[in-house]
C-alpha cells in the first residue's frame, strides 16, 4: 500500500482512512494500478476526490441495501441488429442496423417465420401476439425482415416482438415500407448505410396547452406510438458522411406525401427523445442526404410491381400463381424482365413440387 501512497503523494493515514468500503476501494485501486501500468498521468486531486466520495458510496449502498432498481440491459445484441428496449411500453426505444450490398445478399425467407415474444425479456415486461390480435394495429418491424436475408438466424431474430411496434397497417405496408426499400437502395450508391429506427410519441396542443397522449393495446398494455423515426447515416469513400433524419406519422400516407416533408435535424430528434444517437459523429462534417442523393421513394407503379413479386414468391399453387399474374392485367401494369423470370421460376418449382406429391 505504501508505494501507492507515494505514487499519489498522500500520507498513509489519510490513504488508509479511505479503506472502509471494499467495493469502492477496489475500484479506486484498480484505477490507480491501471494508470500506473499504462504510464498515464494521475490527477492526484481527482483521486483524492474519489476517496472523499467513498462516504457517499457507503451511504448509497446502505440506501440500496436490497439492490439497485433494474430497468434491464441497456443494449441487446442480435445476429444482425442491436436495440434498446422499453420495458414499460413493451416496445423498442431504438433499433440499429448496418446495411451494405453484401449484408443484403442471402436467401433466408420470412415465409415460415412467426412473430414471437423475445425469450430474453421477462414475460411481465414483454408484448404478446395476443396484444395485437383484434387491436386494429399491425406488427411493424423497426429493423425490417427484408434487411435480414443474410441468414435464417438473422431473419428469426427480426421477428422477436422486441423489434416490433404497433403500426398503422397502411403505413406499415405503404409509406414506411417504401422508406425501408429506399434505405436498401442506398447501398447501390454508398458503401455503408447505418440506420437507427424507433417509435415516438409527439405532443399535441389543445386549448393552448400541450399534452402527451397515446393508446395502449392488449393485456400487456403495449404503447402505440404517434410517430416513427428513422436516422440514416450513409458513407462512401472520399465523401462527407451523408445524414438524413425523419419523423413519420403513424397513420396512412398516400403517394402524394414526399419524404422531404418529414425531414428534421438530428438535434431536433435528440431533444425530443432525450437520446444522443450518434455521439461519435461530427455533425459539422456531414452533408444533407437529400442534397447528395434523391430522397425520392419508389413510385406507385413500381411499388405495385414489387408487391406482385412478393405474392408470386409466396404462391404455393398454380392457381394462386395465375391469379396473382392476372393482377398485372387488371392494374394495367407491364412486368419487367425480373418479374417475368420470377413467374417462370415459380411456375417450374410448383410443378416439380406437385409431381413429388
Amino acid at each position: 500500500m505504501l508505494w501507492i501512497c507515494k505514487l499519489l503523494r498522500i500520507s498513509p493515514p489519510m490513504f488508509l482512512r479511505g479503506f472502509v468500503s471494499g467495493t469502492a476501494v477496489s475500484t479506486v485501486v484498480y484505477a490507480v494500478l491501471y494508470a500506473s501500468i499504462n504510464r498515464k498521468a494521475i490527477d492526484t486531486a481527482s483521486v483524492q476526490s474519489n476517496f472523499e466520495d467513498i462516504n457517499k458510496l457507503e451511504q448509497g449502498q446502505e440506501i440500496l441495501k436490497y439492490g439497485f432498481p433494474d430497468r434491464g440491459p441497456e443494449l441487446m445484441y442480435y445476429t444482425n441488429h442491436v436495440l434498446a428496449y422499453d420495458r414499460a411500453k413493451r416496445t423498442p426505444v431504438w433499433v440499429a442496423e448496418h446495411l451494405t450490398a453484401e449484408t443484403l445478399k442471402g436467401y433466408a425467407s420470412r415465409k415460415n417465420e412467426k412473430f414471437l415474444p423475445d425469450p430474453r425479456i421477462p414475460e411481465m415486461f414483454s408484448a404478446q401476439n395476443s396484444d395485437y390480435q383484434g387491436s386494429g394495429w399491425s406488427r411493424g418491424h423497426m429493423s425490417p425482415a427484408g434487411n435480414h436475408k443474410i441468414s435464417k438466424e438473422a431473419m428469426k431474430d427480426s421477428f422477436f416482438l422486441s423489434n416490433i411496434v404497433p403500426q398503422n397497417y397502411e403505413n406499415n405496408a405503404g409509406f414506411w415500407n417504401r422508406l425501408e426499400m429506399y434505405c436498401r437502395d442506398l447501398t447501390k450508391n454508398f458503401q455503408s448505410v447505418r440506420i437507427i429506427s424507433g417509435p415516438l410519441v409527439m405532443p399535441y396542443e389543445e386549448e393552448g396547452k400541450k399534452f402527451i397522449k397515446y393508446q395502449i393495446i392488449g393485456n400487456s398494455e403495449v404503447a402505440v406510438p404517434t410517430h416513427l423515426y428513422k436516422i440514416i447515416v450513409a458513407e462512401r469513400k472520399s465523401q462527407p458522411v451523408a445524414l438524413g433524419v425523419f419523423i413519420i406519422p403513424n397513420e396512412p400516407l398516400d403517394f402524394s406525401h414526399h419524404l422531404t416533408k418529414y425531414q428534421i435535424t438530428l438535434p431536433q430528434l435528440e431533444s425530443r427523445t432525450g437520446i444522443n444517437f450518434v455521439p461519435k459523429l461530427d455533425l459539422s462534417k456531414t452533408v444533407n442526404l437529400c442534397d447528395v442523393h434523391s430522397c425520392q421513394l419508389i413510385e406507385k407503379g413500381k411499388f405495385e410491381l414489387y408487391f406482385i413479386g412478393r405474392k408470386l414468391e409466396s404462391a404455393n399453387t398454380l392457381s394462386r400463381l395465375e391469379h396473382v399474374w392476372k393482377e398485372l392485367e387488371e392494374k394495367k401494369l407491364k412486368p419487367d424482365k425480373d418479374l417475368i423470370d420470377l413467374y417462370e421460376k415459380r411456375h417450374k418449382e410448383i410443378l416439380m413440387e406437385e409431381k413429388r406429391k
